[in-house]
């Protein structure tokens, strides 16, 4: 299990989650993304960064709530193609700037 960043990132993308993850997981290519997210190799499911999160966009992959299940395969998807997850969160979320 991993954990997944969701749409409350979104224009806020907060690195108080960066600052407490103990293995460095947590990854954007700054302006060209709309979000932070977690690489499901890396993460060591310890959830420090969960409560990190001023705007609760971080869940367990088995607590994401479901109007945000697109997130669990976006989140996986940016580590293998970036260009497809960013395309994924714009038809999400496309007024989000």
């Amino acid at each position: 299990m991993t954990y997944i960043i969701t749409e409350p990132c979104i224009a806020t993308k907060d690195r108080s989650c960066v600052d407490v993850c103990p293995v460095d997981c947590i990854h954007d290519d700054g302006d060209d993304d709309k979000i932070l997210y977690i690489d499901p190799d890396e993460c060591i499911d310890c959830g420090a960064c969960e409560p990190a999160c001023p705007v609760n966009a971080i869940f367990a992959e088995d607590d994401v709530p479901d109007n945000m299940s697109a997130y669990t395969e976006i989140n996986g998807l940016w580590y293998k193609d970036k260009d497809a997850a960013r395309a994924k969160v714009d038809a999400i979320a496309p007024a989000a700037e």
